[in-house]
């Protein structure tokens, strides 16, 4: 399939990919938990490593390995594992890589539930430096001698900051710097990985990838662009003859057998029929909040709107160079006065719920929901203010939508 376009590609991946039995298109859902071994050497060898097999549902079964072959193919990549939620997939990274002593270099703006688990991480000894990713010198200015990763996301959630990608990457390979992307907001017929050297992509399957709001998931796909010989923290165990595989194996070892943050058969199986609308979803996600970014920011009632796709976005450029669409995420601020718990409850077709990437337009209150256990101070520094309103455009035509907004407005 190496020369066919994405769709097709991604539409025939489980099939030509993973060979279902009897003809099917897509992989049977596996719900053992236990795996028959006929000779008792087989066991040890796939526990010991030497060989590929399924010994227990926690660590892994065919569902979960014919959706981690899909998303690797995607990306390109050497390898993914997949996690019951995209925070599993991030506590797993971060559990099993690094430890006490070690420097991370994290992006000022991450997300709420992220940004939590950051300050875990600090309180068992992993020292983390906030920065201002938009710009590359920030991070250089951040690199100490301890430093052994930058983590950020490509674009923020919810003011929609886009990181230099391409620098910031360049810039860790340079010195060997593990260099891990949260490609959530973006995914792989939006943003190539690869192009910017990431080593390690991780993604919420939960949002864009899935795209239906029915089933949680997470992944972790390494691109093999990291040379994880320079990587002193990989446990000897994990150490085999191909060094490109140690990352994964280590996390894959300690971050999913160990923590048990299993993804379902069940679950694995929704989201590879998922991803087969994943272009012709975002495609439609993209065009819509384009014309609803556009809107509000002539709209009287909007003091300021928060999208990548607008010329007056201050990382429109970069968002223009690394990503073939926009994204579904919108936020604007409502001027003074205007009460957005008020204004959410005008509205009649967008649905007040937290969640992104689902086929619905959704919004939510920022200040007093996702981010209520932020400080003031830290808000501000993020630059999300009480009248913040995030939205998740979805796939409704778009003047309905338009439509929605301009009898919410009428009452204020």
């Amino acid at each position: 399939m190496k020369n066919k376009g994405f769709t097709t590609r991604l539409v025939h991946a489980d099939r030509l990919l993973n060979n279902p039995e009897h003809g099917a298109v897509h992989q049977a859902t596996n719900n053992s938990v236990l795996f028959e071994f006929k000779e008792a050497q087989g066991i040890v060898d796939v526990f010991q490593g030497k060989q590929m097999g399924h010994v227990y549902g926690r660590s892994s079964s065919g569902s979960a390995a014919a959706l981690q072959n899909i998303l690797n193919h995607l990306e390109g990549g050497v390898g993914a594992v997949t996690f019951a939620t995209g925070m599993a997939a991030i506590t797993a990274v971060m559990m099993s890589l690094f430890k006490a002593g070690d420097h991370i270099i994290v992006s000022h703006f991450l997300f709420g539930n992220t940004r939590s688990l950051a300050e875990t991480l600090e309180s068992l000894g992993i020292e983390l430096t906030f920065v201002d990713v938009t710009d590359v010198q920030n991070v250089k200015q951040a690199c100490r001698a301890n430093t052994k990763a930058v983590y950020l996301e490509t674009i923020a959630n919810p003011v929609t900051q886009v990181a230099d990608l391409r620098a910031i990457g360049q810039y860790s390979q340079e010195n060997s710097l593990l260099f891990i992307v949260d490609s959530t907001m973006t995914p792989p017929n939006v943003f190539d990985a690869k192009s910017v050297f990431a080593s390690l992509t991780v993604s919420s399957l939960t949002k864009y990838m899935s795209g239906h709001g029915n089933v949680l998931g997470g992944s972790v796909v390494d691109t093999g662009l990291f040379d994880w010989s320079t990587f002193d923290n990989i446990l000897d165990i994990y150490r085999g003859a191909d060094s490109t595989l140690w990352g994964l194996t280590q996390i894959r070892k300690r971050g999913l057998r160990d923590m048990g943050a299993t993804l379902s058969p069940e679950a694995a199986h929704d989201i590879s029929i998922g991803l087969e609308t994943l272009v012709l979803r975002t495609d439609k996600m993209n065009d819509n909040a384009m014309c609803l970014a556009n809107y509000l920011q002539n709209h009287e009632k909007v003091s300021s709107v928060y999208y990548p796709g607008l010329a007056a976005h201050p990382q429109h450029y970069l968002a223009r160079e690394h990503f073939s669409g926009y994204g579904g995420i919108l936020s604007f601020d409502l001027l003074d006065g205007i009460d957005p718990i008020a204004f959410l409850n005008a509205l009649e077709l967008v649905i007040c719920a937290t969640h992104l990437g689902d086929t619905r337009t959704l919004a939510l209150p920022v200040a007093s929901t996702i981010y209520f256990e932020t400080s003031a101070e830290q808000r501000v520094e993020m630059g999300i203010n009480d009248n913040m309103i995030r939205m998740s455009i979805g796939i409704e035509d778009k003047g309905d939508l338009v439509a929605d907004f301009e009898q919410a407005f009428s009452r204020f």
